[in-house]
């Protein structure tokens, strides 16, 4: 399990930092809970985000620090949002976030990088970090880009299909008002056409969830696999997407693969996912 980003708060132990960093430590090692990768607290431009929910910096010299900061506190890999207080403009520039990205690995981290509008997305590339979350808007230059610079798309399309049957099972106004069911009726076909502009140039995919921060929930992975077939890639591929490709990510060459004498971590289900991905949903066993 990869968590990108968590609210900072005094942990058990007593120290103030990442939630979910305090998890992994005590989730670490016993049977029957997940492995995890848990990046800190989510770094952004000050005024982005809600007071509270992000270490918010004022320049470029204070998102390195708070880059460097995460990793003193234990993450494994530092989270950028790239999303700004001004819509459509990004919060910093390509310089800056590659001399973050730099830093990072130089520790033997990796950044991933919030970005859901062309202007944070065109950053993500240009900057040349390990994952771009989301990447709603997505061009052919833009797509050229991430794959030359061997950025990983991590799709959330099965976010955007939550919110749609939210329309029709909750009364909220963000999802059941008409204006708010039409707007996330025309956003999905965007955000699919971004995943297609991607496949198409080469950039891997990796089958994200938002679980946490979004409405899809721990066990939906299945759904994302279903959702990146309708934007072109084969039932095989989108399958990968949720395997392998997530294993790259990780950097751990045997997560998501099954070889000989390799960890015998594995579920079986009813039917064909390489035909149907549908049958992800059908768990028989877990092994």
């Amino acid at each position: 399990m990869r968590d990108v980003g968590s609210p900072r708060r005094a942990d058990g132990d007593g120290r103030e930092r990442a939630l979910a960093l305090g998890l992994r430590d005590r989730w670490r090692g016993q049977a029957g809970y997940p492995y995890i990768r848990a990046a800190g607290t989510w770094l952004t431009k000050e005024g982005s985000l809600p007071a509270g929910l992000a270490v918010e910096v004022g320049d470029a010299d204070g998102l390195l620090a708070a880059a460097l900061g995460q990793l003193d506190d234990g993450a494994d890999l530092v989270k950028l949002y790239l999303d700004g207080p001004d819509q459509g403009v990004a919060p910093w520039s390509a310089d800056e976030v590659r001399a973050v990205v730099a830093a990072v690995h130089a520790r033997g981290a990796t950044v991933a990088a919030h970005g859901s509008g062309l202007a944070n997305c065109r950053l993500a590339a240009e900057s040349a970090v390990d994952t771009l979350e989301h990447g709603f808007a997505i061009d052919d230059d833009i797509a050229r880009e991430l794959a030359a610079n061997g950025v990983t798309l991590v799709s959330t399309l099965s976010v955007m299909h939550s919110w749609l049957t939210f329309g029709s099972t909750t009364t909220f106004e963000r999802f059941a008002e008409e204006k708010c069911r039409s707007a996330i009726a025309e956003r999905l076909p965007m955000a699919e056409e971004s995943v297609r502009v991607a496949h198409r140039a080469g950039v891997p995919i990796a089958a994200g969830s938002d679980f946490g921060g979004g409405s899809v929930r721990a066990g939906h992975l299945a759904w994302e696999v279903q959702a990146l077939v309708k934007p072109g890639l084969e039932p095989w591929q989108a399958l990968g997407a949720a395997t392998w490709q997530g294993g790259r990510v990780f950097g751990e060459p045997d997560a998501g693969r099954i070889r000989v004498g390799g960890p015998a971590h594995f579920m079986l289900v009813h039917g064909d996912p390489l035909a149907d991905p549908a049958a992800l949903w059908r768990v028989w066993r877990v092994l």
